[in-house]
């Protein structure tokens, strides 16, 4: 099935296109770098396979240990495992405990996502969660969902998993990039720049995020004087530089991942520097970089990143299932991932995936609030619909299984290197 008919999806990105952003209050540090996507595989317009329950929830997970988003791993991992831990805690799903299969996502450097998810297959994995890269998800979302498997992921944003005929079994916790954009953009024009630079790199997250900031900046009075796609994998990135120096912008928007860490010295080796042009970040690129750059490098540069400030009690509990963390990237949107699919089994008295997929909308949105897992379960095992509110937000899937609402944090770096939540920015993705 195709999750959303072409009328249906034109109307959303049509209302996308004039969102309604409300500035939140402030907070204190979160990060998310994010997600990448290549060309889309070729569509399936098969069915999923036929699906057998065998009464055990299984989760996997698909999610970065190797590659350019290693760092993004513990706090997602953690995630997942915390909400694992308190659903089983809770009694479990179908009178079961979840069973959790934990694998590498890697990058699309290599195979190792197609290792991974065979895997998982073999492993009866009903839901997987993940991957955190667009481009990784692009790549393996055929075998995983023509196997009749759920997957969820806490992190891709790229605007073509939207509209892909994933058969009714894809779904994201984290908002698709129209809504990043916009907020970007706007942040770049409201802070006096008329004239921008964009620096992205080459795949569906960088192209598609670099689409939607310019139409931001230019739908403000802006103008994106100059807008560079370059290879991630490039040794040298000095000619793209030029190109942006060239055009003389105010701001850049550098939209791209680790090599933000070879891109950075050279803009200040071409005089362009933070000091000398305002810069922005998003979500693939805004980290800790107190270990890579001397002070001070970084101050006064702004991003943006989907998703809420985590509390100080949630980062607890993640603490005490991964002591070693020092960021919480995705870890909210992994741990309501979890505990969605979990609440859509028991609403659909079935661990299989084509049975979850069919109830994660209506747990996610239009019944009885509810907050946590044991209290949401209470209230389905009495027969009352319910509305889940995680961590992360709301979260009410809309058709095609994004976000019906999101949240887009306003960071800035201060002398070391590090970044702090300056505001939170609210917007809704469907008409």
């Amino acid at each position: 099935m195709i999750r959303i008919a072409p009328l249906g999806r034109a109307l959303a990105v049509a209302a996308a296109a004039s969102l309604a952003l409300t500035a939140c209050g402030g907070g204190t540090e979160s990060a998310a770098p994010a997600s990448s996507a290549s060309s889309a595989p070729p569509a399936s317009s098969t069915a999923p396979a036929a699906v057998v329950a065998d009464g055990t929830f299984t989760v996997g997970t698909l999610l970065p240990q190797t590659g350019s988003l290693a760092y993004l791993g513990p706090p997602e991992f953690a995630g997942v495992k915390l909400a694992v831990k308190e659903i089983n805690d809770a009694g479990g799903v179908l009178g079961k405990p979840v069973t959790e299969v934990d694998t590498d996502s890697g990058d699309t450097s290599t195979n190792i996502a197609s290792q991974s998810v065979d895997k998982l297959l073999q492993q009866k994995a009903d839901v997987v969660v993940g991957a955190a890269s667009s481009s990784v998800s692009l790549s393996v979302i055929d075998k995983i969902t023509g196997a009749g498997v759920v997957q969820i992921s806490p992190a891709n944003t790229s605007d073509k998993l939207t509209s892909y005929n994933d058969k009714g079994l894809y779904f994201r916790t984290a908002p698709p990039d129209v809504l990043q954009g916009r907020v970007l953009g706007d942040l770049i024009v409201a802070d006096g720049n008329d004239t921008v630079g964009i620096l992205a790199l080459q795949d569906a997250y960088g192209t598609g995020l670099a689409d939607n900031t310019q139409k931001a900046v230019e739908g403000g009075g802006g103008q994106v004087v100059e807008k560079v796609i370059y290879d991630p994998k490039a040794a040298d990135y000095s000619a793209d530089v030029s190109k942006i120096k060239a055009a003389n912008p105010k701001a850049i928007a550098l939209i791209g991942f680790d090599e933000t860490k070879k891109i950075v010295p050279e803009l200040i080796k071409q005089g362009i520097g933070p000091d000398k042009v305002k810069i922005y970040f998003v979500d693939g690129n805004l980290a800790d970089y107190s270990k890579d750059f001397p002070k001070g490098t970084l101050k006064g540069i702004k991003g943006t990143t989907p998703g809420v400030d985590s509390t100080k009690d949630f980062k607890d509990k993640l603490k005490a299932v991964d002591p070693s963390l020092t960021v919480y990237n995705y870890a909210p949107e992994s741990y309501d991932a979890t505990v969605l699919t979990a609440l859509a089994a028991l609403e659909a008295k079935s661990d299989a995936g084509t049975d979850i997929a069919k109830h994660l909308q209506t747990v996610s949105e239009g019944g009885t609030k509810c907050k946590t897992f044991k209290e949401c379960a209470d209230l389905i095992a009495a027969g009352t619909d319910i509305d889940y509110d995680g961590v992360s937000g709301p979260i009410e899937f809309n058709d095609a299984g994004d976000p019906a609402e999101a949240t887009i944090g306003i960071y800035q770096y201060g002398p070391d290197n590090t970044f702090k939540n300056i505001a939170f920015n609210t917007g809704k993705i469907s008409g």
